[in-house]
């Protein structure tokens, strides 16, 4: 069934003066509009505590597309001019969210608008309970039209505040009007994991427990703070990557084949994934954080001399896990998932590593176990797949090297769309497939609540390497290894 074309509607921002908003949603923004994708008569409202304008806010918005180089300056002055306002609600008083709905028909009305909506939440945690509360109270849903509300991670803090967030959420808004955003699921190669496993016979056929003889998922930032120590000291690897990101990667890898492609099938899919694993202990987790270093050659502070992070602080900045799905697809196949600030690089992938022959001609059974044939998924920075597979190098002697067969997406289809373009297509289009349900969100928080209540004691590392010590006894005591995917 073909996609029905998006309709005319207004997207406000709440936290519109915000990094978010002016360094992400704005360019992407401005980029549905020069593709076409953003429906003709839209508008965008900026929705802030501070008392600007709409010159004003225009103004802040001009600055930050011409520092994004996202178009020339008269194609970026008619759309700030045509498309953009901005509304001050100073308070979380229901009477400044009253002003708010006074302000959004005031613009409908004139735009000729028939009341669809998109809210969009680019704000702290902390603000997501008010503002809903406010929407609702304020009779802001429903609309005349259609409503959607975005919400961007990290949805709750643990279990219980994840509960009691989709409570409040469920009070004015219905699950099918929820789009929970997770910007990693718009990337490419996240989504072609679908079409890689089940468009490819001979692919699906090799993922299972008969084939494959572990799993390893790596997110791994070569950065340290980046001015966010406010909010990583109270958040923390577990929270900020673990839950979400990585947690993510790993349902659409065990997933089993969807009955249809609609969103819930899909949906319903990667909870059975989370549904199925094995309940964590300590003894599962390493927690690390680093010390000081060298990354990219220049020396680099550790965490806890990073301005603005308690000098005792106990937050990970590193985190490692060893896990396996009880069912009958993995059943006995271990998945280690790692994610760390101050990696070596920046990479973001997953390697499957194949079953060794149970006899081997041509090398020692130890000999092979370094070199086993392995599929990986490089998600970034270079999105793509690799099959690393065993050769004869030419000559008279029985030699076995490691070779490499690859697809890198940019070699076809050049340089590809930002996460956040797709994820806010999708939204404008009204497709929650790549969005994340109130269960799921749930199940992968009582996955890692345990975790959270009781953490393992802090393994240091220093900056530029892959992680503390406990994180390779993790996985040799196991008996595998990681594969580091770049």
């Amino acid at each position: 069934m073909p996609t029905p074309p998006p309709e005319p509607h207004l997207f406000v921002v709440f936290g519109a003066t915000g990094d978010l908003m002016q360094r992400k949603l704005l360019p992407v923004l401005y980029s549905l509009q020069a593709s076409g994708k953003m429906p003709e008569g839209s508008r965008i409202l900026g929705v802030a505590r501070r008392p600007l304008t709409d010159a004003s806010f225009r103004a802040l918005c001009t600055s930050a597309l011409q520092a994004a180089k996202s178009g020339s300056d008269k194609l970026i002055q008619s759309f700030v001019q045509e498309r953009l306002f901005y509304q001050s609600v100073p308070t979380e008083a229901t009477a400044d969210f009253v002003a708010l709905r006074q302000r959004v028909e005031q613009i409908e009305k004139a735009s000729g608008l028939s009341g669809n909506r998109i809210f969009y939440l680019a704000l702290p945690l902390e603000a997501f309970g008010p503002t809903i509360t406010g929407l609702g109270e304020a009779k802001l849903n429903p609309a005349p039209g259609w409503t959607r509300l975005v919400i961007e991670k990290p949805f709750g803090r643990d279990l219980a505040s994840a509960q009691a967030l989709n409570t409040l959420v469920h009070r004015y808004f219905d699950e099918g009007q929820v789009y929970r955003i997770d910007h990693y699921l718009g990337k490419e190669t996240v989504q072609n994991l679908l079409v890689f496993r089940f468009a490819n016979m001979f692919i699906e056929s090799l993922w299972s427990r008969e084939r494959i003889d572990h799993v390893t998922i790596t997110v791994a930032e070569s950065l340290g703070l980046e001015d966010r120590a406010q909010y990583y000291e109270s958040a923390g690897a577990l929270r900020d990557m673990v839950q979400n990101h990585v947690t993510q990667i790993l349902t659409l890898v065990g997933m089993e084949p969807p009955g249809s492609r609609d969103e819930d099938s899909i949906r319903n899919e990667k909870v059975k994934v989370l549904q199925s694993i094995v309940r964590l202990g300590p003894h599962d987790v390493v927690r690390g954080q680093y010390t000081s270093g060298t990354t990219a050659g220049q020396p680099v502070p550790g965490y806890r001399q990073e301005p603005g992070v308690n000098p005792q602080s106990d937050t990970e900045t590193f985190v490692a896990i060893r896990l396996k799905i009880a069912n009958w697809r993995w059943q006995d196949v271990p998945f280690f998932l790692r994610t760390g600030k101050r990696m070596p690089v920046k990479t973001t992938g997953v390697t499957l590593t194949f079953k060794a022959p149970p006899v081997t001609f041509f090398q020692t059974a130890e000999e092979y176990r370094s070199n086993p044939d392995r599929i990986s998924i490089l998600i970034q920075p270079d999105e793509g797949f690799e099959l690393a597979f065993e050769v004869k190098v030419p000559g008279r002697e029985m030699r076995v090297q490691t070779h490499r067969m690859k697809f890198h997406y940019a070699d076809v289809f050049g340089p590809l769309p930002d996460g956040y373009e797709t994820l806010l297509d999708d939204v404008i289009l009204g497709d929650p497939t790549l969005f994340v349900r109130a269960d799921e969100v749930e199940e992968s928080w009582k996955l890692y609540d345990p975790i959270l209540k009781s953490p393992p004691p802090l393994a240091f590392y220093p900056a530029g390497t892959w992680g503390p010590d406990a994180a390779q006894t993790l996985v040799q005591e196991w008996g595998q290894r990681w594969y580091y995917v770049t």
